[in-house]
Order: C-alpha cells, then structure tokens, then sequence
C-alpha cells in the first residue's frame, strides 16, 4: 500500500482577506500566519511583495484560491522612496552597496529623467526578481554570484509622480501595470541619472479597485478575540474583481456552463472578462466573452449547479 498524505490542519473556509503586509516578512510568511489565525485549510496570495515592502497583499482561502490568478495581471498602485547616488546589488535597502556617489541635482532635473519612464515603456526585469529561466528564479541564481541576459518588458506607468525631493531621497507615487518593478525604477532612473539608486522603502496601496485602506494588519487580527470574529472580515471573492462587469445567466445557462459549455447571456459586453451569477446560486466564478457573442467558463468556483 502506498503512504497517505497527511490531512491538511485547519478548516475548509472560503473568502479573501485583504492584509496589510508588515516589513520584515516574505509574502509567503505573512500568507502562512494568517492561515494561522484564521484556522484556514487552504490558502494562496495574489502576487508576492519583497520582504522590506508594506501594503495590500490580498490572501484568497478556499475556493476563492481559483481566482487568485486574475489578481496577478491587475494594475499596482504603489508609494516608494528611493536614494540616489548609492547602487546595491538587489535593488533596495537589504542588499550590498556597489557604488557610491555624490548627489548635487535638483527636483527639476529628477522630474526631467522621470519622463523617461512614464507611459508605455520597455523594462528589463532585475537580477533580484522571481522570473523564471530554465526552471529557475533569477534571485537564486543572483544568489549564487550569477548574472544572466534578461530580455526587456513591456509595461505600462500610468503615473509617476515625484512628491518629495530632499537632497538624495525622493518620494514616488506610482500607478502602473502588472510586471513593473520599482527597483528597476531605482536602478534605471539612478543610471539615467548618473548617480546610482535603490529602493529604500516601498508601500502597496492598492491592487485594481482593492486599496490598501480597507486592509487588516497581521497585528490587528491577533487582537481579535477568537477565529469567528478574524473570519468577519473576509470578504467575498466577487467584490474583489468589482472592475469586471456582472453577467446574470439563467438557471439553465449555468447548468450548461458548468459542463464547459459556452452559453448565451443578455447584457455582455463586446469583449473581455465578467463575473457570472445565478438566481438561487450567486457567484459563478469568471467567464469570458466569445466572438460569437457567448459566454465560456474561464475560472468557476461552483462545480455543479442543477438543471431548471
């Protein structure tokens, strides 16, 4: 006979909690006390933040892990301050210095070589980042003194803007899309600069429409009394993904799109992704729109839903 796995400690709950991650600790640590508190069974985070970040990192649990991945690709709101004229080999404050360099520019100057990466831009990703190559992410092989040709990315700034300059340290609110990295910001801009740079403090403050002021501290769910009262702030994973439009399909329609099948639907829209409901189910889960104007399962959390 072979061995059995051993059962998963903690219960089968299903929701998000939108945590305000501490400095300090990996995404994964912050995931992995919170399934503490929260006596969770299964659980998954949306995206990891470095370990000197703060801000929103939303926890899916359950069957909310589904849609976990349609967090990855959403746009990143972030507040980061940076120091000009030292480069580290990570990119932030936890790595080596490399160089050293005297500052003498003014905010006018900085805002000018800003320019540079607003709007649509290529980015090469940083040694220090989880991209895989061959099977293996770059900040192990970075780890390991080794430095491999990264190809450049496209990504997106929807904003960048410098609202604080004080003698090296400048302070950067930043809207971007998925795949940005802010210590390739501080990397590039330093380097446009002449001076070097690094991140010296970075804060999430918002994933889509999820915004980091309607997030619980790690701290804050230890105070709490008991796991009933840590549970009330879940939320469903539905108000999560409000940026999607809401598509209501027929009881029969939902039978059928739950054995894979594309169905038809009034009100969709011409292109893209929606959240799907039931009468008497609710959510669904995620579909997308077809070309032929149909709606297919893209990403369901309910496995069945019984024929009209």
């Amino acid at each position: 006979m072979g061995r059995r796995r051993p059962q998963s400690s903690g219960e089968a709950i299903a929701g998000m909690l939108l945590l305000d991650k501490p400095a300090g600790i990996t995404s994964n640590g912050a995931l992995q006390e919170a399934k503490r508190l929260l006596n969770a069974r299964k659980g998954g985070h949306t995206g990891s933040l470095d370990p000197i970040a703060t801000g929103l990192l939303p926890l899916c649990f359950g069957s909310a892990t589904k849609l976990s991945g349609f967090f990855l690709g959403a746009d990143k709101k972030y507040w980061a301050k940076i120091r000009l004229g030292e480069a580290t080999d990570t990119g932030d404050a936890e790595g080596t210095v490399l160089t050293s360099r005297p500052v003498g520019l003014t905010a006018a100057e900085v805002d000018m070589a800003l320019d540079r990466f607003r709007g649509p831009i290529l980015q090469t990703p940083p040694m220090y980042s989880a991209i895989k190559v061959n099977g293996q992410p770059l900040y192990k092989l970075a780890r390991e003194g080794k430095e491999i040709e990264r190809q450049p990315r496209a990504v997106t700034v929807h904003e960048l803007e410098l609202t604080a300059f004080e003698g090296r340290d400048l302070e950067l609110n930043i809207d971007c899309s998925s795949g940005f990295y802010v210590r390739g910001l501080a990397h590039d801009l330093g380097e446009r600069l002449g001076v070097g740079g690094h991140v010296v403090a970075l804060r999430r403050v918002g994933v889509g429409t999820l915004k980091v002021s309607e997030a619980v501290t790690l701290q804050a769910l230890l105070q709490m009394s008991d796991v009933a009262q840590r549970r009330a702030v879940l939320i469903p994973p539905d108000l999560s993904l409000a940026h999607l439009p809401t598509v209501d399909l027929s009881v029969e329609a939902a039978f059928y799109l739950c054995r894979g099948q594309p169905v038809r639907a009034n009100g969709l829209p011409e292109s893209g992704l929606v959240r799907l409901y039931a009468r008497d189910v609710g959510f669904l889960g995620i579909g997308n729109v077809t070309d032929d104007m149909q709606v297919a399962p893209r990403r369901l959390i309910v496995d069945t839903v019984k024929s009209a």
